[in-house]
C-alpha cells in the first residue's frame, strides 16, 4: 500500500473547534460505510487495549478476523493511543 499524505486532512480536522463541527466535518468527508468502519476500528483498538482476544473482538464488533488482525498490527505498532479517548479506556 502506498503512503498517503494525510496532512491536509489532519489540518482540516484540527481546525474544527467544537464537537459538532468535527462530527459535521466527518459526515461531509466520509460515506456512511466509511463512518461505520471508523467506529469499528476504534472499537477494535479499545477492546484490544483491554486485553480482549482477537477472536472475541471480531465477535463483539461484528467484523472478520482479518479486519481485527489489521487493527492489531496498527495497535502493536503504537499507532493507537487509548489514553486519548474521551474516557481514557473505552468508547
Amino acid at each position: 500500500m502506498t503512503n498517503i499524505d494525510l496532512t491536509e486532512v489532519a489540518n482540516y480536522l484540527l481546525a474544527q473547534q467544537q464537537l459538532s463541527d468535527m462530527t459535521e466535518a466527518l459526515d461531509a468527508l466520509l460515506t456512511p460505510y466509511e463512518q461505520q468502519e471508523l467506529v469499528h476500528r476504534l472499537q477494535i483498538f479499545t477492546l484490544l487495549a483491554a486485553g480482549v482476544s482477537q477472536r472475541e473482538v471480531a465477535k463483539q464488533v461484528g467484523v472478520g478476523i482479518a479486519t481485527v488482525t489489521r487493527g492489531s498490527k496498527a495497535f502493536q505498532a503504537g499507532k493507537f493511543h487509548p489514553e486519548k479517548l474521551s474516557n481514557g479506556t473505552s468508547l
